[in-house]
């Protein structure tokens, strides 16, 4: 994990280097085991930062990714992205979701080859009055309703608690309360399935909402 901080030349050049190519030589190592890699080069949204300070930083970390992976000589067809989307710090001035899906793509185009068959993003930490589930799905959902922003790979979601957060705090631990658990498991699998689409509709799943933030890291796994 990279951290922004501009006042302190965060993230440092060394501290890029080092983690593209330990995920280069991670690739490498599950590329000579016949497994596909997830290059994970996530930039986490602690920070007061704006979104075009995490556009430049997104920006010159992927660069250095690939340039990272074609030294270790990664098959890109044969591994998968996995980075953070391009968002404002949790304390900065906020973005909205065109905002963050059009830096986002932006960024991809300039830096991801068109041989990266996928890219699947982290849904990012927000704040503690924000409903991360939903904002995650919103942020996905307007990169692909927006025609113009037409992409060469498959741009979905590889999320955890913007995926899980509503099931868990429904479960908690507790038998009677799987069916329910499940199927708010299913609803947000399938809000976020829409979002691929472009068609998902802001507030047509069901979510606990920012309140079940706290309450998630308290629950059950």
């Amino acid at each position: 994990m990279l951290q922004i901080d501009p006042a302190t030349g965060l993230p440092s050049d060394l501290a890029i280097e080092i983690a593209v190519q330990n995920l280069a030589q991670y690739a490498s190592i599950c590329q000579a085991n016949k497994l596909v890699p997830i290059v994970e080069p996530e930039i986490v949204p602690n920070g007061s930062h704006s979104i075009e300070v995490c556009a430049a930083v997104t920006e010159k970390v992927l660069v250095a990714q690939f340039r990272a992976l074609a030294l270790h000589n990664i098959y890109l067809e044969g591994a998968v992205l996995k980075p953070n989307m391009v968002k404002n710090g949790l304390t900065g001035p906020k973005a909205p979701p065109e905002t963050v899906a059009a830096l986002t793509v932006q960024v991809l185009r300039r830096t991801v080859p068109a041989a990266m068959p996928g890219i699947f993003f982290l849904s990012g930490e927000t704040a503690l009055d924000e409903d991360n589930e939903e904002t995650a799905t919103i942020n996905l959902n307007a990169m692909h309703a927006q025609k113009a922003m037409s992409m060469p790979w498959s741009v979905s979601f590889s999320y955890g608690k913007a995926l899980q957060k509503t099931c868990i705090v429904t479960w908690m631990g507790k038998d009677a309360n799987v069916k329910a658990a499940q199927e708010a498991l299913l609803a947000r699998s399938k809000a976020n399935s829409e979002a691929w689409h472009g068609t998902y509709k802001a507030g047509s799943c069901a979510s606990v909402g920012s309140k079940g933030n706290v309450e998630m890291q308290g629950g059950a796994y």
